[in-house]
């Protein structure tokens, strides 16, 4: 059943304007006639919404598990918290949507812009996504994204924040996914090597320091081989050991002040997210 158009009328009779109109809406697809208010009814009502204009719409805690909102436009929506288990979102409008804390198990984001999404907290286990898809979205904290939906650029800047946090052994993890994704990125076999300092792991540490000395090497880096070798041989030295032993590792290297210290400008260009 096609939803009605207009009735614009002039001196009693249709206008010729407004019968084109009216047989132009006939033509759209159902969805693409709803807007506003009307797309709010008829989503909640029956999980069915494609194409709707829904932009600014307010859907906290919505239960749309299963929904089709393929093409529909949801940007700066607030979703936060909503149940969309099982939705297919294929070609959305994501655009400064908030998903916070959002369920998105299983869901059908392909082709969705997710340009300035706040993912924060949300489930996406099992999720349908392009790659690269999060680029430019506000995805940490979020669960489930696998390691192959995010770019080598995208884990190594997750090392970053983390390291920015505080977080020494997530960075680790974050800069060990980004040298599995791109082995010959010296710069996250150096920022490896820093988080894993900061922990007292000072022969991992220096393990790092010395391959990504031989990937600067490749690169006609000499003086950032030189200084990375220098800090390898630093960190193994005994009165490295003994400090680490005495549980003061990160004291040696972990302080930010002496990680410049001991590696300058190298230890920021490593510890800067890709892209800047």
């Amino acid at each position: 059943m096609r939803r009605p158009g207009p009735r614009l009328t002039l001196m009693g009779r249709p206008s010729r304007g407004a019968l084109r109109l009216a047989v132009a809406l006939a033509l759209l697809p159902m969805e693409a006639a709803w807007a506003g208010p009307e797309a709010l009814v008829r989503l909640l009502a029956s999980g069915r919404c494609r194409g709707c204009q829904l932009s600014d719409a307010d859907l906290v805690l919505a239960n749309l598990r299963d929904a089709d909102l393929r093409g529909a436009q949801l940007q700066r929506a607030n979703l936060s918290q909503a149940q969309l288990d099982g939705a297919n979102l294929g070609g959305a409008n994501l655009q400064f949507t908030s998903l916070v804390a959002a369920s998105l198990r299983g869901a059908d984001l392909r082709g969705a812009l997710l340009a300035g999404s706040d993912l924060r907290q949300a489930d996406l286990t099992g999720a349908l996504l392009d790659q690269n898809a999060l680029t430019n979205a506000h995805w940490q904290q979020a669960k489930g994204i696998a390691n192959a939906q995010l770019s080598y650029g995208q884990l190594h800047n997750a090392g970053v924040q983390a390291h920015q946090a505080g977080e020494a052994p997530a960075a680790e993890s974050w800069f060990s996914d980004a040298i599995r994704r791109q082995p010959e990125a010296a710069v996250s076999w150096v920022a490896r090597g820093i988080s894993r300092g900061q922990q007292g792991k000072d022969d991992l540490a220096a393990n790092d320091f010395r391959y990504a000395a031989t990937l600067y090497d490749h690169q006609g880096e000499a003086p950032f081989a030189k200084q990375l070798r220098d800090a390898a041989n630093r960190l193994t030295q005994p009165a490295a050991k003994e400090a680490s032993a005495n549980g003061m590792g990160s004291q040696f290297l972990g302080a930010a002040g002496a990680v410049l210290q001991l590696l300058g400008p190298l230890a920021v260009k490593a510890l800067l997210p890709i892209g800047l």
